[in-house]
């Protein structure tokens, strides 16, 4: 996916938490912020320290990344995935799982998700 469709600065990530619009469980939290602007939408990804050594949480920014490319967004959103650590004992599918029902939670998602 392009990097068109990150959200990079701290200001903007800050706008999106502030807006207090979440979902969450015991492993991921999504914030979400109306976006028109960009006609995308746009979605960055926070991981601790407290999730485990830089390898570790450079491999869940990938695969959630794999997982958000996979699947269709409405397009005038901005969103944050906040990584917990006890999300370090999934695997990829149960990564994907949890992940497309907090979509579906948000409201922002077209449909169904696609299967790899």
């Amino acid at each position: 996916m392009k990097k068109d469709y990150r959200v990079k600065r701290n200001t903007e990530i800050v706008k999106i938490i502030q807006k207090r619009d979440s979902v969450g469980d015991v492993f991921f939290v999504i914030y979400k912020s109306g976006n028109l602007h960009t006609g995308h939408f746009r979605y960055a990804i926070s991981v601790s320290k407290k999730y485990g050594i830089a390898v570790q949480r450079n491999l869940i920014k990938r695969r959630v990344r794999e997982i958000v490319d996979a699947t269709k967004f409405i397009e005038s959103y901005d969103f944050l995935i906040v990584i917990k650590p006890a999300a370090s004992k999934l695997s990829f599918a149960e990564i994907s799982t949890d992940l497309h029902k907090l979509f579906a939670r948000a409201k922002i998602t077209e449909g169904k998700h696609e299967e790899n």
